[in-house]
């Protein structure tokens, strides 16, 4: 058993490595369409994949559509920047081929069984394996773009989400408190679709389980999350090599904002 620390921009770049080796992921990627919805944790599962495709020319800067940032750096009421016009498009990859540029407002209708989306959420429940995002939009934003294509055509979604982003109540009881008639400010949506975060990421890649045993920190640290892991001496051995790769990943760099 050892146990790890890893702040939340490390947490992301593992997300990143494990999903852009998933075989469903990378399946959808080759051989039908893989949407990925720009966001920061999503930034990092792209820079992954297009470099195990060998497809170059992607940044992560501006690959979001929300933020959440300290209160000293300007955002729109609905948490986006005031300035949108550096917005480069959602990851949209078919049969191996980048469609740069595009959305999925461009191709969510040409989407069908067989086709696959990632995308981030705002909040995430362990014991109940429930994801939510939040909702700014008077039309329910990019999920609601996506849910008739999720519900009624049975396109796979992934919800990538960290750790850091649990809460303890029930996300459904949540949204009925939240998105009560006459309340103001953001709305809650649980969505559905398959939950993965740093604990997936660990077994996936390393055979190994992981725990959640304790949080928080400074100075970069906040948000940064204690984890035990549990396996083999081999998997523990293969575990602290990939965690040595990911815990120098740098924070946020302002530049991409």
């Amino acid at each position: 058993m050892k146990h790890f620390l890893i702040t939340s921009q490390a947490g992301k770049r593992l997300i990143g490595k494990a999903l852009a080796s998933n075989t469903a992921v990378v399946n959808a990627a080759k051989s039908n369409t893989l949407v990925i919805i720009a966001g920061t944790t999503n930034g990092y599962i792209a820079e992954e994949l297009l470099k195990h495709l060998n497809i170059d020319g992607f940044s992560r800067k501006r690959f979001f559509r929300g933020l959440t940032l300290p209160y000293n750096m300007q955002l729109s009421s609905e948490g986006r920047l005031i300035d949108e016009s550096q917005f480069p498009g959602d990851i949209i990859i078919t049969k191996g081929e980048w469609q740069k540029g595009k959305t999925i407002n461009d191709i969510v209708d040409t989407l069908e069984e067989g086709d696959l989306i990632i995308k981030g959420a705002n909040a995430i429940n362990l014991e109940h394996n429930q994801a939510a995002v939040l909702i700014g939009h008077p039309k329910a934003g990019t999920i609601g773009i996506i849910l008739p294509a999720v519900v009624g055509r049975r396109v796979k979604l992934i919800v990538a989400v960290g750790l850091e982003k649990r809460v303890n109540d029930n996300l459904y009881a949540l949204a009925e408190k939240t998105n009560a008639p006459g309340n103001t400010g953001y709305r809650l949506l649980p969505i559905p679709g398959q939950v993965f975060t740093e604990l997936d990421a660990i077994t996936q890649l390393t055979g190994a389980t992981a725990d959640l045993i304790a949080s928080g920190g400074i100075c970069g640290a906040e948000g940064a999350v204690y984890l035990v892991v549990h396996g083999s001496k081999e998997q523990e051995e293969i575990v602290e090599k990939l965690f040595n790769q990911i815990l120098v990943e740098p924070s946020f760099d302002p530049n991409h904002i």
